[in-house]
């Protein structure tokens, strides 16, 4: 019994088999414990509304293995649930060399990590490393970076959740487009 709670627990959320030529997507911070699980649990919750589940599939990783196998920050947690998003299944993982072959669009939160991805990808790297905010329109405050909210007060996951949610609304409105002929 104990067991089987543990691995309810530690497993990330079930979700369905992927076409075999869906587009994968990896989302990526430095500890894999606030952006970037936020970021995939709306992406997810955003393809699921969209009907794009089976034809995009989302993961999310850090630059740094410091966390691993860790739950997302509780701070996080309760932010992403209060707006419908259960990030609380998922766990901390680093980014491994094989990312770069298995991802085809990796997604940084911010210049520090993209930087960190470009470095460490092959050349030529079989995955495009893009900012998660680089097809939104800008940030008021100009930022091209979702803002680390770890070290800060609890509203710092409203902005994370702000920013997240407005590019990921952006990148299904590309994904939901018909491809050209």
């Amino acid at each position: 019994m104990l067991r089987r709670l543990r691995d309810l627990v530690v497993k990330r959320p079930p979700t369905e088999p992927a076409d075999p030529d869906a587009l994968r997507v990896l989302m990526v911070c430095m500890g894999n414990i606030c952006r970037s699980p936020i970021a995939e649990g709306v992406l997810r919750a955003k393809l699921l509304r969209a009907g794009l589940q089976r034809r995009v599939v989302v993961d999310s990783a850090g630059t740094s293995g410091m966390h691993g196998g860790e739950a997302p920050d509780p701070r996080g947690i309760r932010k992403a649930a209060a707006r419908g998003y259960a990030i609380g299944a998922l766990r901390a993982r680093g980014v491994v060399d094989a990312d770069f072959q298995n991802f085809d669009l990796i997604l940084a939160m911010d210049s520090r990590n993209l930087q960190w991805l470009r470095d460490r990808a092959p050349v030529p790297s079989p995955a495009s490393i893009e900012m998660l905010l680089s097809r939104s329109p800008p940030a008021s405050d100009g930022t091209s970076d979702v803002p680390d909210p770890y070290y800060g007060a609890e509203q710092g996951f409203d902005r994370v959740l702000d920013l997240v949610e407005g590019a990921c609304d952006e990148w299904v409105r590309r994904w939901s487009r018909p491809a050209p002929q």
